[in-house]
């Protein structure tokens, strides 16, 4: 700002030409000199704030474990009768059932209603026939039930269930006779072609309710327990701390499925009931609505409460002593419905140290 002053001052003439161009000279310096102050300022957007959120994936329902490519819920449960007699052992496919029921028939021996849903078994059974106890299991999850043959009232009775109910005579290719067995332990079920036979709804209800991931179940520290079934079905689950599971034994004898693996469930439900007739009695049913005890393993613990079930049409709710509800790791389930005249007895975990 102050060189054009000083030009101006050294000419002693100032002729017009020479004052219009100091005179344009100055004007130009100034309007650039002035530029810097009212050059405009470019405003500043605002920072939006975003929050991602990750959406977990979907959980199969038998089982509470994610499923991402969401298979299980888009299939019905498919509920199999299972023998459990020596000459049925080793059984195939109930390493892959994402729920079993070992109830009591007569004699005393137990059988297994094997339930899927995750998982799709290529082979299961042997498969035997259908009991009183049946209609009350299969009744809240609906879908598929495969048995052979029983008794007429047990037949009429899972009529009336809310089930497709498929047997040797109805299941076409979807049922087999293994030639290296003997009759009649040799009846065996492909599990997809018993989905396919349909049924509803799909996907099933859970049956029981599931921690979070990460979460710790409640109850107290237990390394075993022993159910009590008669006639040397006695049956005790050891917690495995490696694989965070419950390995089922017979007699001290592992439990085997026909694949070699270890039945070892994630939770062990006990479910102490009452069976009409008279347990071990032809036709006996066991009684799963009402109430009772139900000792509850799971992630190396057990909470000794109650199973309340009001409505046969839905799942039994597995509440503590005070009453709160008792939730399961996700994970495969074993569920024992002993007489409450059988024992359980649960064994605590050894002190650390």
């Amino acid at each position: 700002m102050t060189r054009p002053a000083v030009l101006l001052r050294r000419s002693g003439r100032r002729s017009p030409l020479a004052l219009g161009v100091a005179t344009a000279l100055v004007l130009a310096l100034v309007a650039a000199g002035c530029g810097d102050d009212k050059k405009p300022t470019a405003r500043k957007r605002p920072v939006r704030s975003t929050t991602t959120s990750t959406v977990p994936p979907p959980a199969a329902p038998l089982t509470g474990r994610p499923d991402p490519g969401g298979r299980s819920l888009r299939r019905p449960a498919l509920s199999v009768k299972v023998e459990n007699t020596p000459a049925a052992r080793p059984q195939a496919g109930l390493d892959e059932a994402d729920v079993v029921w070992e109830e009591v028939v007569e004699g005393g021996i137990t059988r297994f209603l094997a339930m899927y849903n995750s998982r799709v078994p290529e082979v299961v059974g042997p498969i035997r026939s259908v009991r009183l106890t049946d209609p009350g299991i299969v009744w809240p999850v609906g879908g598929i039930f495969a048995f052979s043959g029983g008794a007429r009232p047990a037949t009429q009775a899972i009529d009336q269930a809310p089930v497709v109910v498929v047997d040797e005579s109805r299941a076409g290719p979807a049922m087999f006779r293994d030639g290296s067995k003997r009759a009649p332990h040799n009846l065996f079920g492909r599990g997809a072609g018993l989905f396919a036979k349909g049924g509803e709804p799909v996907p099933p209800p859970a049956l029981f309710g599931y921690l979070p991931r990460g979460r710790n179940p409640a109850g107290e520290p237990a390394s075993a327990v022993r159910i009590g079934f008669a006639g040397g079905y006695a049956v005790t689950y050891t917690w495995d701390r490696g694989s965070r599971s419950w390995t089922r034994s017979m007699d001290g004898v592992a439990f085997k499925a026909a694949s070699g693996a270890t039945i070892a469930p994630t939770n062990v439900v006990v479910l102490s009931v009452r069976y009409a007739g008279g347990v071990g009695r032809q036709g006996a049913e066991a009684q799963l609505v009402g109430e009772g005890p139900a000792w509850v393993l799971s992630g190396g613990k057990v909470v000794v409460g109650r199973w309340v079930r009001p409505d046969r049409a839905k799942p039994a709710r597995l509440v503590d002593a005070a009453g709160a509800p008792v939730r399961l790791v996700p994970g495969t389930t074993w569920v024992a419905l002993p007489d409450v005249s059988y024992p359980v007895d649960v064994t605590g975990a050894p002190p650390e140290g």
